[in-house]
């Protein structure tokens, strides 16, 4: 089924607000926020989990902290776009790309790609990405940072 939200109500939808502030909140201090049991909130996310609507629980990390200071946003034109699986086994491998969407327009992927400095994203770019068998051509953005990330607003 490709639209879960009705299998979904309203405790569901809290729970899952809740989790989103906090995925690391204690299911009995959601259960007594919201004035339901304990059981109850761990049967829902094993429900929720089993849908596919919560998929899994993740911290976030400051990539500038941890001394990434460079970002950018490359996208890929394809020789051939059937070749676009082999190409993202490829791209899993270089741990500095941290994101790949299939796209429509002018490029056939689009990528995220993290480093520690000018340098450090030339050689991801140029020694790497560019010899990757299937891609024709590369055109990056660099990334200030972001202003926002967020979940969608699924309780709309």
């Amino acid at each position: 089924m490709s639209n879960l939200t009705p299998l979904i109500d309203d405790f569901d939808k809290k729970i899952l607000q809740e989790l989103v502030e906090d995925a690391k909140k204690p299911y009995s201090k959601i259960a007594k926020e919201l004035g339901i049991s304990n059981t109850m909130v761990h049967q829902r996310i094993i429900r929720m989990k089993e849908l596919g609507i919560l998929q899994k629980t993740t911290i976030q990390l400051d990539e500038k902290k941890l001394g990434f200071d460079w970002g950018a946003f490359t996208g890929l034109v394809l020789k051939n776009d059937s070749d676009s699986k082999e190409i993202i086994k490829t791209l899993k491998k270089i741990p500095e790309v941290v994101e790949c969407y299939y796209i429509t327009g002018s490029y056939t992927l689009f990528i995220r790609i993290v480093a520690k400095d000018n340098e450090h994203m030339r050689k991801i770019l140029y020694d790497q990405i560019d010899h990757i068998e299937g891609i024709a051509k590369t055109e990056s953005i660099i990334d200030f940072g972001h202003a926002f990330r967020r979940n969608i607003p699924f309780w709309l």
